[in-house]
């Protein structure tokens, strides 16, 4: 059991106003979206303290029980079926931790949003959606939500209208966009403040979603 996670970080040139908490997917690690720092040309940057988290080192089912950084357990290829739900509350508790940090330095929950790719986009959303008091927003690439079904009955309404950037590639053999849909679809029902975006590429960042989501954190750190 991990008591806390290891970060690569990118402190601000000025005063800290905001921090952008960035989770990496199965099997890479923090520097993974290191250069999307610079990439999403903010107009806040200098004034942004980046957190790019470590997964935990963890044996993965489907890959033979193979060792890698993990927000949790893949049982199996289906990503309907069984579910690692202990290992994603144990994430949220993780990333919670960052959350309170950033807090604890004086930085108002308002200005903290939390982005990610793959599993480390189902961590952010899971965790932006469940958290007790308002973010900034989130960023979910490539991803989906397991625990979606479960957060209906727990959902605090404090972050309703929290601004949430989901985006997804068309072409994407790893997690099929229609878990990734779904999961919007429920959410835009139950009027949650949520966007979508697809694009042309498979389980992979593009170009045009980097600028789409420069676009979209400009609009909440000014």
């Amino acid at each position: 059991m991990h008591s806390e996670l290891s970060i690569i970080e990118i402190q601000p040139e000025s005063a800290h106003k905001y921090s952008i908490i960035w989770l990496h997917g199965l099997g890479a690690d923090g520097h993974d979206f290191e250069d999307i720092a610079s990439q999403l040309h903010l107009s806040a940057a200098p004034n942004i303290h980046f957190i790019f988290p470590n997964a935990p080192i963890q044996p993965i089912t489907i890959n033979g029980g193979m060792h890698m950084r993990a927000w949790y357990d893949i049982l199996e290829s289906s990503l309907e079926r069984k579910v690692d739900l202990a290992g994603i509350y144990q994430s949220e508790k993780l990333l919670t931790q960052l959350i309170d940090q950033e807090m604890a330095k004086g930085i108002p929950s308002e200005h903290i949003l939390l982005a990610g790719f793959s599993q480390g986009g189902v961590i952010a959303l899971h965790t932006g959606l469940n958290f007790p008091h308002k973010l900034a927003g989130v960023v979910t690439l490539s991803a989906y939500l397991p625990t979606l079904e479960k957060l209906k009955i727990e959902l605090p309404t404090v972050n309703k209208s929290m601004p949430v950037f989901m985006a997804h590639g068309i072409l994407d053999t790893v997690v099929a966009i229609e878990s990734s849909k779904a999961v919007f679809n429920t959410l835009h029902a139950l009027e949650y403040n949520i966007e979508w975006h697809d694009y042309v590429m498979a389980h992979s960042v593009c170009t045009e979603e980097i600028e789409h989501i420069s676009i979209f954190i400009n609009s909440i750190f000014s």
